[in-house]
């Protein structure tokens, strides 16, 4: 369920603006991004894992706030995260 620490520096180091962007918004949001489908391939085997759907909803809206902070503060920065990572909206 939740990610290595090898793909956590791969997605810090392939969206961080630098090597210690640990903490910038597209990084935060390229994590929560593939914590949610680690999540989303456990739901498919536990479908009644209610526990951990609270905690998947949770990680959709913390990211959905993210994107809306960036959205609001830098437009081009929001339309290359949402490129690279696939999402719709």
């Amino acid at each position: 369920m939740s990610i290595t620490i090898e793909r956590k520096a791969e997605l810090i180091k392939t969206h961080g603006r630098s090597e210690a962007d640990t903490g910038g918004a597209e990084v935060q949001v390229s994590i929560l991004t593939e914590r949610i489908a680690n999540l989303t391939e456990h739901f498919k085997m536990h479908k009644k894992d209610n526990h951990s759907r609270r905690g998947l909803l949770k990680m959709v809206s913390q990211r959905r706030r993210l994107l809306d902070h960036l959205k609001s503060t830098d437009t081009g920065r929001y339309q290359a995260i949402i490129e690279k990572l696939g999402l719709r909206r």
